[in-house]
């Protein structure tokens, strides 16, 4: 190790960027910063519990070959030797991919999520599997069958869902990067309660192959960094067009890296969406947000307030679109063909061991949802429901073309609190729902959007995430954009934010 890099605890902090440099430089080993973050994981997830699987053998491995390469001379990319965290609704060869659920439990794939061949040969050590709300089902990690993942911050607080277990691993220093997935915000709602940078990307700009698939038409896998640099770094190397998923986009991946380094809002529009503000709204989360809509004038860009009226309906329509591609989706796992399976004897029908199968391996949002579903799909409600639900997904749309033919990006508080306590809404499906309020519009239209920290709410000490918006393909804005904002307030604070996290 290096004089400025003399414990594993050193490691563990730095960021990704940092640790790629110092890795590239001959200043640190691949296989001793993934030890010591395997380290880090064995002494505080038993606290935490981000993961369900941790592949320390695989990990290690892994590192020893990035090494190995390096020392033949190869050169190879900027976060080669760095750990990752992936979360479980994506298939990993060789390790085991439950999706949070007792269903899938034991399943190991037999193939790799095009993101994660993707993290392998760009060198990237996949530390194991984070924990979820099953499905991706949820605003709290406290719907996985495995148990809830606890926020960092404090340790009674949910760390938001469905990828709380990636965002959890990140903020506690488990991993510097993590991959989690955004249906509804289950990336940037995580992020912004733990204090982290979260990324969901244009729909199709991130390959889905190898994806759990919730609701196909609004599932994004994208990074989960404690810097905006980082996950721009990530966001590079899974991005790009895949054959293997026809949503794919074929085109070039916008410069991400080269707009988080700019870091310039200087002549841009900032549009501040009307219908994101007013009751609902925890008085500290508006607070850190009216704080960072000055800040924008103060780097020299132009804030707008921005109509979107249709926004108000996005929430009633994403939960009739979701749980009727969710319903679709979930028909496989039926006991027949792998995961659990129960009453497999002669004395049932193969009708009675799906029943029983479905009945025992999913939990309760799930059932909940795939019913909604399948209720919304049903002869005689198809029309009024999920046919309407997607004219106002259209209306959505039409609404951010208008809004992005008068500013570059769009920003509003990530979620309107803070992280709530553990069990407060477990048991209140709506109040849970109410958490994605201000990320869902983005999954209907498309859009990309990050979240970045903005502050520690004044009510309670817990973290405030900033929400930006862009147009689809325009995924560097966010970059530019949030860059700038994490640039000036470290500026501000000394520190980037997560480093006044309490300690483990």
């Amino acid at each position: 190790m290096s004089a400025g890099v003399s414990t594993a605890s050193d490691l563990t902090r730095l960021t990704a960027a940092q640790t790629g440099a110092a890795i590239a430089a001959g200043e640190i080993s691949a296989v001793e910063t993934t030890r010591a973050h395997l380290e880090r994981i064995a002494a505080v997830d038993a606290r935490v519990h981000a993961f369900l699987h941790v592949d320390a053998e695989g990990a290690l491995a892994a590192a020893a070959a990035v090494d190995a390469r390096r020392a033949a001379g190869e050169q190879l990319g900027p976060l080669a030797g760095v750990p990752i965290a992936v979360k479980d609704v994506i298939a990993t060869s060789g390790l085991p991919t439950t999706c949070g659920s007792r269903i899938l439990e034991g399943w190991v794939p037999p193939y790799d999520a095009t993101v994660v061949r993707r993290l392998r040969e760009a060198g990237v050590v996949v530390l194991g599997k984070t924990n979820m709300d099953e499905f991706a089902m949820g605003s709290s990690t406290e719907h996985s069958a495995y148990g809830p993942t606890h926020n960092p911050w404090d340790l009674d607080r949910i760390p938001g869902g469905s990828g709380g277990g990636s965002a959890a691993s990140v903020a506690a220093f488990e991993a510097p990067l993590a991959i989690g997935t955004d249906t509804g915000g289950s990336i940037r709602q995580p992020a912004a309660v733990t204090g982290t940078v979260g990324v969901k990307p244009t729909y199709g700009g991130v390959s889905r192959y190898g994806l759990v698939a919730l609701a196909s038409s609004l599932d994004q896998a994208g990074p989960c960094a404690r810097t905006v640099l980082d996950a721009a770094l990530l966001h590079e190397i899974i991005a790009g067009h895949d054959p293997l998923d026809s949503t794919s986009i074929d085109s070039p991946t916008p410069p991400v890296v080269e707009a988080a380094r700019a870091a310039d809002v200087r002549g841009m529009r900032i549009g501040v969406v009307r219908q994101f503000a007013g009751e609902g709204y925890q008085p500290g989360v508006q607070q850190r947000f009216t704080e960072a809509v000055a800040l924008f004038e103060d780097l020299g860009a132009t804030v707008v307030e921005v109509d979107c009226p249709n926004f108000d309906y996005a929430l009633p329509a994403y939960y009739l679109i979701l749980p009727s591609e969710c319903s679709s989706n979930l028909a496989r796992f039926d006991g027949m063909r792998y995961g659990l399976r129960v009453g497999d004897d002669a004395t049932h029908s193969a009708e009675e061991v799906m029943a029983l199968t479905r009945a025992a391996g999913f939990g309760a949002e799930a059932k909940r949802r795939i019913i909604l579903g399948t209720y919304a799909l049903s002869s005689g409600y198809y029309d009024a429901y999920y046919g309407q639900a997607q004219k106002v997904r259209t209306l959505i749309v039409r609404d951010f073309d208008a809004a992005f033919a008068q500013v570059d990006v769009l920003v509003s508080p990530t979620t309107p609190t803070t992280a709530f306590p553990l069990g407060e809404r477990v048991d209140d499906p709506m109040a849970m729902y109410l958490a994605d309020l201000c990320t869902i519009p983005s999954n209907l239209a498309g859009n990309a959007s990050m979240s970045v920290p903005c502050g520690l709410s004044p009510d309670d000490g817990l973290p405030v995430g900033l929400q930006m918006i862009a147009p689809p393909m325009a995924d560097d804005r966010l970059y530019r954009v949030g860059g700038a904002v994490e640039a000036a307030l470290r500026d501000r604070w000394g520190h980037l934010l997560i480093e006044e996290a309490p300690p483990l």
